[in-house]
């Protein structure tokens, strides 16, 4: 259990999340990121010069990513921090997250900033070296499509791996379409009142479209409207299984940063001061072959325990659902609401660029406990290779 990692209430941002394919599909991540990031702390009126490590989070390679860390700290406004690069499929935000609290704890620095930022648009294609191969013939690589149609270890498809644990946990089709329609009537909370939600928390990316236009890229693009006659129409994505292209997520591109520091330094920067945010725990797990939704599970027990808390004592929960059965099979073995979390949005509706989804999730986590009050946080979410992590957080008012 950490007790000295904290985040300044309002010390975090996270951009809005743009379909597949979609507005963000042609811009390097890295820089994107790093200059999303310089601009809000500019309006924040925090000099990127106090940071003394920055995680960075990415999942996709992108142009010069080999100097991804250090090229991102430099080019946010933080030339002279160290950097490095951290990438663990879904779970790279609570991963980075998770690190900065460690080396708080640690001593190693007071001030961390965690920077995550895919784009899964135009993923690079990879040729390989293949000696051996006949006439000299490559091996190729499509790093996002091949990756998401085989784990090389389980050998299966992602969506393989859901239509397995709902076999397991014997959930429906049915229950899949009513958590999708659920999950994206509480999206839709998000955007009421002018999106008033979502505007404590997202901050626009520019995007300069000519030498002499810039347009700010401010609201979430490729959410599907969803109904229930909709999703009752949609054919099964495999023969005889329980997801549709309704009930499970999409790829995206964006980006998202959270400062993590010590309890005075969060005070500080805080735009409240009256609001406190603790990093309490850290849980992850791996399951067995092709289980990856169940890993979610022990992982969320693993920090409830180490926070010393039980999931009906988290005010707020927010998970990384790719498939609607991780919701579904989270909420039957914790015994809570599958319908009673995942408020003002999840990745099933918004969508997922792999790095900085948790990081949006546990921002949003974060608002919606400040708003009422405060209390506990639970952050939860699978990730590639059947594993999964989770994270507790405090929120005090």
């Amino acid at each position: 259990m950490f007790t000295k990692a904290y985040i300044p209430y309002g010390g975090y941002y996270s951009s809005p999340f743009a379909r597949w394919q979609g507005s963000l599909a042609n811009e390097n991540g890295i820089m994107l990121a790093s200059a999303t990031t310089k601009r809000w702390l500019a309006e924040k009126d925090i000099s990127p010069e106090i940071f003394e490590y920055l995680f960075f989070g990415f999942t996709i390679p992108q142009h010069y990513g080999f100097y991804g860390g250090p090229w991102a700290a430099a080019m946010m406004g933080a030339e002279r921090i160290p950097g490095c690069i951290i990438s663990q499929a879904c779970s790279t935000s609570t991963t980075c997250i998770y690190q900065a609290a460690l080396g708080l704890e640690m001593g190693e620095y007071k001030k961390a900033f965690t920077l995550m930022a895919d784009r899964c648009s135009n993923g690079p294609h990879l040729v390989w070296p293949n000696p051996k191969g006949p006439g000299g013939q490559v091996e190729h690589e499509n790093w996002l499509m091949d990756n998401f149609g085989n784990d090389p270890w389980a050998k299966n498809a992602m969506i393989e791996t859901a239509e397995n644990v709902a076999k397991e946990g014997g959930i429906t089709r049915e229950e899949c379409d009513e958590l999708a329609l659920r999950r994206y009537e509480q999206y839709q909370q998000a955007l009421a009142d002018d999106r008033a939600f979502q505007k404590r928390y997202m901050f626009p990316i520019e995007l300069k479209i000519s030498k002499k236009k810039t347009v700010l890229f401010d609201a979430d693009e490729g959410v599907m409207p969803t109904t229930a006659e909709g999703l009752a129409g949609l054919k099964p994505v495999l023969p005889g299984g329980v997801h549709t292209f309704g009930s499970q997520t999409h790829p995206a591109d964006g980006n998202c940063g959270l400062i993590v520091t010590d309890k005075e330094t969060a005070a500080e920067l805080s735009r409240d001061k009256g609001v406190e945010i603790q990093i309490l725990s850290y849980g992850f797990y791996r399951e067995k072959k092709g289980y990856m939704a169940a890993a979610v599970v022990p992982a969320a027990e693993i920090a409830l325990q180490k926070a010393g808390i039980t999931a009906k004592e988290a005010k707020s929960i927010k998970t990384h659902n790719p498939f609607a059965v991780n919701d579904l099979y989270l909420a039957k073995k914790l015994e809570i609401d599958p319908m009673g979390f995942n408020n003002y949005g999840s990745s099933l509706i918004f969508g997922h660029p792999q790095g900085p989804t948790a990081g949006r999730c546990i921002i949003e986590m974060i608002e919606e406990l400040a708003m009422n009050g405060g209390g506990y946080g639970l952050f939860a979410g699978c990730a590639a290779g059947d594993t999964a992590a989770a994270l507790v957080l405090k929120v005090s008012c």
